[in-house]
């Protein structure tokens, strides 16, 4: 704990494992199987409990709870785990659950936002660069993939997904998988089309953003069935990493395609799913 400065009112219990540079401020709770990394941060009244880990740089606001039991009523005393990346900001009165079932890991990726009373639950996975503005929900089982941004007052049901760079507004409901680099809101949700202005901000070159474009058309617009326009897609696009991904993505989906729900599970029989699958990796 070399330069830590841990208030005297802080609850360290034995067996917890302390990185260099950390700052534990008053009444500060860190359980004894947790592991904080070098230089971070856990404020006032934070509750860090179960087999959680926090990354290096991460500050906990206050208040906030992290590692606790599953809300979940299978959970029967197994082990599980909590990962929080580096350099994230858990704002105050978040809640991060532990997982269910024996071995599973609720992972936050690096450098993300978790804004203000916002609940991740058992067995999710947020991926790097997520954004959750205040209040946002995801409810077990949820995959958040990279660079995403929730909007505030939003739930989002049980295994569902939101692709990398989508952004979601705020009160909006989340039924289904929402495609990735896509924007849109509401309730019921509409898309309104590709994030362009993130993915400019991004980095996404021209190429990226029209081959994008001609994937959300030949998805959402076109009359072709789902099957027949990821076919069409793959043809058109050969080599296109980011229509490869948008292409498993809609492939993999359990919900079903937010927008396309009456179609869940009717895109493809389970012959031609693995294989449209398997060529587009």
């Amino acid at each position: 704990m070399t330069d830590s400065n841990i208030h005297p009112t802080a609850v360290i219990e034995d067996g917890a494992k302390i990185g260099d540079g950390v700052t534990l401020e008053p009444y500060a709770i860190v359980k004894k199987h947790v592991t904080l990394g070098d230089g971070v941060t856990i404020k006032s009244h934070a509750y860090i409990d179960g087999h959680t880990t926090i990354g290096d740089g991460t500050t906990v606001f206050p208040s906030a709870s992290i590692g606790t039991q599953t809300q979940d009523l299978k959970f029967a005393g197994e082990t599980t785990y909590v990962e929080i990346g580096k350099n994230c900001s858990i704002r105050e009165f978040v809640t991060i659950n532990a997982s269910c079932n024996e071995g599973s890991v609720v992972k936050v990726g690096d450098d993300c936002l978790i804004m203000a009373y916002c609940h991740i639950a058992h067995n999710c996975e947020v991926g790097k660069g997520v954004i959750m503005a205040n209040s946002a929900m995801l409810a077990g089982h949820v995959t958040i993939e990279d660079y995403a941004i929730i909007g505030g007052m939003t739930p989002v049901h049980q295994w569902v997904r939101i692709g990398e760079y989508a952004m979601v507004g705020g009160f909006s409901r989340i039924t289904h998988d929402v495609p990735p680099y896509t924007i849109g809101a509401g309730a019921p949700y509409k898309l309104g089309g590709l994030n362009l202005v993130g993915l400019k901000r991004h980095g996404f070159p021209l190429d990226d953003r029209r081959d994008l474009t001609k994937a959300f058309k030949y998805t959402y617009r076109s009359k072709l069935h789902l099957n027949e326009a990821l076919e069409s897609l793959k043809t058109e696009t050969a080599g296109s990493h980011r229509v490869n991904h948008w292409v498993e993505f809609c492939l993999n989906s359990k919900r079903g395609l937010i927008g396309l729900e009456s179609l869940a599970g009717e895109y493809c029989n389970e012959e031609e799913h693995l294989e449209l699958l398997q060529e587009t990796r």
